[in-house]
């Protein structure tokens, strides 16, 4: 059976769909080829972009080419079945076919930035991968958001260069639909409704109405989308700011603090979303000084402190490698065994009568070592530090602005 399909180009190791090809300036017949229809598109291809028209006659002798002929990831695209003789047929949008065969990924390579004699980002490089959601974490003053906006284009750094989807951001030609990104949940006008502000948005890159109906529903924003922003709270501020992330079906999306202002549901909400955006292969970066939220969202992490990179690891490494790790050991020879597992980096306190804390060793080796003397155990329970204890740790001598408690607080 004759198929209808897309022509492709392969330009800078992605796939570039051709916007339109009519039927009446199709031959009526002759071998077609990859290359051959790919040459043919080019040059009867329109500036508009978004959708592609093809028809091939049905006595052509030979049938179309199959997608994967062009690099099509199988599965996500199956063209249709091609119309009846001397029609044009009108096919889905590329998005999904471009998203899965681009480069995907945010990279930052020596990103520094200065503002006179201060250096707020210094030799700053990480890279964000794709199917995983990374926290960017730091203290305040860390550099955070001067490196996102670095990243989107916004600053431009004194050394080193930043790209998101193998290019820098400002080479896109169509930014919406590669990068979405929060930064500033409020940036919208007051007296525009959250319906109007988007299709703006959507006017610049072509994007349908149905989309902009489809993001304010997964936002929750269906029944107050004509209602004006300035009479929204911050948690609706926030869900519109995503929803407009999110406008464009992008590979890479980019949040700085987006729970801000969320109620528990709304929380839920987006801790949600982030794991189903990267489980569909996107790259997510999303920025919070919630640690108990980082923990139970990110899986990757990349910590900040005075505009240096402090870490680049999983949350499970980072957790297990903090000096925090505690086994507490219940037993009534606790002297006994404080002195056998006395050693060189290991750190035994002793909060309670035969109870001990023990760091710099792990519960392995506290067992085996009560059983080779024949000392009874009542408890050994290894404690891992919380990812904000462990962020404490690491950032403490990155804090910028340090607080002061009060005199005759409680500890």
């Amino acid at each position: 059976m004759t198929r209808s399909v897309r022509p492709f180009q392969k330009e800078s190791g992605s796939l570039t769909a051709f916007p339109y090809v009519s039927r009446k300036a199709m031959p009526a017949s002759g071998s077609w080829s990859a290359a051959s229809l790919s040459s043919f598109a080019l040059a009867h291809s329109s500036a508009r972009t978004g959708r592609i028209t093809q028809s091939i006659r049905r006595y052509s002798p030979v049938p179309a080419p199959e997608p994967s002929d062009f690099g099509v990831v199988p599965g996500y695209y199956s063209p249709r079945p091609a119309p009846a003789h001397g029609r044009t047929m009108r096919l889905r949008p590329l998005r999904s076919v471009e998203f899965m065969t681009r480069p995907k990924g945010i990279e930052a390579v020596g990103l520094t930035k200065r503002y006179g004699d201060r250096t707020v980002v210094d030799n700053l490089t990480f890279t964000v991968r794709p199917g995983a959601v990374t926290g960017f974490l730091g203290p305040n003053g860390a550099g955070k958001s001067t490196t996102l906006r670095m990243l989107l284009g916004l600053d431009a750094p004194t050394r080193g260069h930043a790209t998101v989807g193998g290019r820098a951001y400002a080479a896109h030609t169509a930014p919406l639909h590669e990068v979405g990104a929060l930064l500033e949940a409020r940036s919208v006008h007051p007296g525009r409704t959250a319906h109007h502000h988007l299709m703006a948005l959507a006017h610049t890159h072509g994007i349908p109405r149905s989309r902009v109906t489809h993001v304010l529903g997964l936002a929750g924003l269906t029944d107050v989308a004509h209602r004006r922003v300035k009479g929204f709270s911050l948690g609706m501020g926030q869900r519109v700011g995503i929803a407009a992330a999110l406008l464009g079906d992008p590979a890479t999306v980019v949040l700085d603090e987006p729970v801000n202002g969320l109620d528990p549901e709304g929380v839920l909400w987006i801790r949600t979303l982030l794991k189903s955006l990267a489980a569909e292969g996107r790259t997510v970066l999303v920025s919070s000084h919630l640690m108990s939220e980082m923990a139970l969202t990110a899986d990757h992490l990349v910590v900040i402190g005075r505009g240096r990179l402090l870490a680049d690891t999983t949350v499970a490494d980072f957790v297990r490698d903090s000096a925090q790790g505690v086994v507490k050991v219940v037993t009534p020879e606790a002297g006994l065994l404080s002195e056998l597992l006395t050693a060189p980096g290991v750190d035994i306190t002793s909060p309670a009568p035969g109870t001990l804390e023990v760091r710099g060793t792990d519960g392995e080796h506290i067992g085996r070592t009560a059983a080779a003397h024949s000392i009874p155990l009542f408890e050994l329970a290894p404690r891992t530090a919380s990812l904000e204890q462990a962020f404490m740790d690491l950032t403490r001598d990155a804090v910028e602005y340090q607080a002061t408690p009060l005199e005759g607080a409680a500890a």
